[in-house]
């Protein structure tokens, strides 16, 4: 019975450390196409177009089209309407990495949770 108490207690150890190992990647290769869909349902959205235009809107507003540097101060009074608010990131296909990775710098300096949104895949 000790040795069995001592095999349990090295897998525990085994799975334990080779769980934090493990990160997730936020940044999907197969963007913009999906298999799984999120049940969050985003109160906020940013857009990027084809064109790296930037559109922003609250629950039901309608996009509106603003710079990079008006989304910060957009989410953050979004955030004191909403404080539990997802941000749903739409961004076309061909938007770099680049321009995604700053929206998502952004929701990470003010710790808003964000979410991909992706099309399912056909």
């Amino acid at each position: 019975m000790a040795s069995m108490t001592d095999v349990i207690f090295l897998l525990l150890i085994f799975f334990m450390v080779t769980s934090t190992v493990v990160i997730p990647n936020a940044i999907k290769v197969t963007l913009p196409q999906a298999q799984k869909q999120t049940a969050a349902k985003p109160i906020v959205r940013v857009t990027i177009d084809a064109n790296l235009n930037y559109y922003v809107a609250f629950g039901n507003q309608r996009e509106r089209q603003v710079t990079f540097n008006e989304i910060t101060p957009f989410l953050q009074e979004c955030h004191t309407k909403e404080p539990e608010m997802f941000v749903a990131l739409y961004a076309d296909e061909t938007v770099p990495y680049k321009e995604i990775v700053q929206i998502l710098n952004i929701a990470n300096q003010n710790n808003f949770k964000m979410v991909l949104a992706t099309r399912p895949q056909k």
